[in-house]
């Protein structure tokens, strides 16, 4: 990986850990989807919002920290690349949200550098995921 791809997730954690301190903030919502979607289970959501936000956010923390501190590796253990794949995952569904990405959107060309990011980063989390399997 370049320098510069490196330099660009090194800037991009630090944004999502800032955004992390409200963990209700609407671009977060991929992050942290409802685990009851039925308005007649308002209650349990709370509950379960409640009981799991903290260590979701925790979680979520400790994984893009690795993701910067390890950065300019040039090899990555395979407990860190499995850290590595949540973490991108988590930067690409947020910046998704924030595009408004949806399905459709995901073959078509990028016009603007938030697009070009978003397609970087689905093309480096599927190298992951393929390095991951073995395939690589």
């Amino acid at each position: 990986m370049s320098d510069e791809n490196r330099a660009v997730l090194r800037h991009l954690a630090p944004q999502l850990t800032e955004l992390l301190e409200d963990p209700g903030h609407p671009v977060l919502m991929r992050l942290f989807p409802p685990a009851y979607s039925d308005l007649a289970h308002v209650e349990k959501q709370e509950e379960y919002r409640h009981l799991m936000q903290e260590d979701l956010v925790a979680r979520h923390r400790e994984e893009l920290e690795l993701l910067v501190s390890t950065a300019d590796a040039k090899t990555l253990t395979e407990e860190q690349l499995q850290a590595w794949t949540r973490a991108l995952n988590s930067i690409r569904l947020v910046l998704g949200t924030y595009l408004d990405v949806s399905e459709e959107d995901e073959s078509r060309s990028p016009t603007t550098p938030e697009e070009s990011v978003y397609q970087w980063l689905t093309y480096l989390l599927g190298e992951a995921i393929e390095a991951l399997s073995g395939q690589t």
